[in-house]
Parts: C-alpha cells; sequence; structure tokens
C-alpha cells in the first residue's frame, strides 16, 4: 500500500511539472504546433523537442545569471549542451515565441539579443568576432527565420521580418523586411513591405547577385545582336552602293 501511495506521488509530481512548464513556455509549446508540421501532440512535444528543452535550461540558466550566482548558470548551459546539443550562452537575452528546429549545431554568444517570434535552424551561429568586451554578438529583431548554416557574426543588427538563407555569412547590419542570401550575406529588399507572417522557407529566396549577372548577360546579348545586325547592314548597303557604281560606269 505504501508503495501504490509512493508511485502515486511521483505520478502526480510529474503531471504537475508538465502542466507548469507547459504554463510557463505556452508560447514556444505554441511555436512549435505552428512552425513544424511533425509536432503531433502536446506530450511529445513537451519531451522530445530539443529545441524546447534548451529554452528550458536557458531561461533557468540566464536567471541565475542575471542573479550574478557563479559557475552555475554555465553549469547548466553546459549540461543542456551535451543534452540537447544547442549551445547557449546564460547572458544571451531571448524573446517569447522562440523556435529551435532541429537544433543541432545552434550556437548563440553571450551578448546576443534575440527578439520575439524567432526560428532558427540547426546548425546557426549567432558569434563574436573578436576578443573585444563588451556587445559583440548580434541583435535580432522579431519574425526573422535564420536558415540552416547560417553565420550571422559581430555586433550588428538584423531588422524585424527578415529572413536569412541557408549557409549564408552575415556580417552587415540587415534592414527589416529583407532577405539575405549568399557569402557575405547579400540583401534583397522585399518591396520595404512587412512579409504576413513568418515564412520558413529559407531556401527558395531570391539571389541579387545571380539576378545582376542575369541582368547584365540580357544587355551583352542585346548589344551583340545589335552589332550584328549593323554588320549586316553595313555590308547590305556597300553592295548596293557597289552595284550603283558599275552601273554608273556602263
Amino acid at each position: 500500500m505504501l508503495l501504490f501511495w509512493i508511485v502515486l506521488i511521483i505520478l502526480l509530481a510529474g503531471v504537475l511539472k508538465l502542466a507548469v512548464i507547459g504554463f510557463v513556455f505556452r508560447d514556444e509549446i505554441k511555436a512549435s504546433f505552428e512552425r513544424d508540421p511533425a509536432a503531433t501532440n502536446y506530450l511529445e512535444v513537451l519531451l522530445s523537442y530539443s529545441g524546447l528543452h534548451a529554452i528550458i535550461f536557458h531561461r533557468t540558466s540566464h536567471r541565475l545569471y542575471k542573479w550574478k550566482v557563479p559557475l552555475l548558470p554555465r553549469l547548466l548551459s553546459q549540461i543542456s549542451r551535451h543534452i540537447t546539443g544547442i549551445e547557449i550562452h546564460p547572458g544571451a537575452e531571448i524573446g517569447k515565441g522562440f523556435f529551435i528546429d532541429h537544433g543541432m549545431g545552434v550556437v548563440i554568444g553571450e551578448t546576443s539579443i534575440i527578439g520575439d517570434n524567432v526560428t532558427i535552424f540547426q546548425g546557426v551561429t549567432l558569434g563574436g568576432t573578436g576578443k573585444e568586451k563588451g556587445k559583440r554578438h548580434p541583435t535580432i529583431g522579431n519574425n526573422v527565420v535564420i536558415g540552416t548554416g547560417a553565420k550571422i557574426l559581430g555586433n550588428i543588427v538584423i531588422g524585424d521580418n527578415v529572413n536569412i538563407g541557408a549557409n549564408a555569412v552575415v556580417i552587415k547590419d540587415v534592414p527589416a523586411n529583407s532577405t539575405v542570401v549568399g557569402v557575405p550575406g547579400r540583401i534583397a529588399k522585399k518591396e520595404g513591405k512587412r512579409v504576413a507572417g513568418i515564412s520558413l522557407d529559407h531556401t527558395h529566396l531570391p539571389d541579387p547577385l545571380a539576378e545582376r549577372l542575369e541582368n547584365l548577360q540580357n544587355e551583352i546579348d542585346f548589344i551583340e545582336n545589335e552589332i550584328k545586325n549593323w554588320k549586316e547592314s553595313f555590308k547590305t548597303g556597300t553592295k548596293a552602293q557597289s552595284g550603283k557604281g558599275t552601273k554608273d560606269e556602263n
């Protein structure tokens, strides 16, 4: 009978713990369902999503970091890293609705600031570029999507509603409502308008360099065609002039 009550208390404690986590991290859980079509049920997200686990660890370690508790915040972040494959420094500031898809290899530096409703895919780095003290990591706006393997380096600002393509390397500020692709990152403006919702397509993005090269090739083809037409006209005119001269002599 005693064993029954012990097991029951443990089960109730577990359920209560899950309920508390579900309430405190409701925005992150909601984001998981909204942005991951593989999310099928509430319990699965709570128990098996490494991105959510990393956020839970980070919220705890960040609070301890703010309270200036020594050592423990870094220990928690390292435990989280070994469990989830995601390394978030306790000093990083992260807004609500943050979603890490898959997450393996994600690194977020100490002075990074991340806004609300940001989505990050695996292999993303928010890193510094030197040994300088103070703010040395990126500031990410709201509703930003950062594609697989992208690197955002240095104390730069990424505006709201920005899409960063897979494997892009961003080392300069990015204005709001833009798309960034390539190495180094190149900006393709989205008509200066806010993009409705959050687009998770971080592969099929415009390439401004390729578009410019295509336009340049079109200009070259046009000029070559004009030169060809001019040569043909010149030859025709020369033959006509030569025929006229022959008639005059006769």
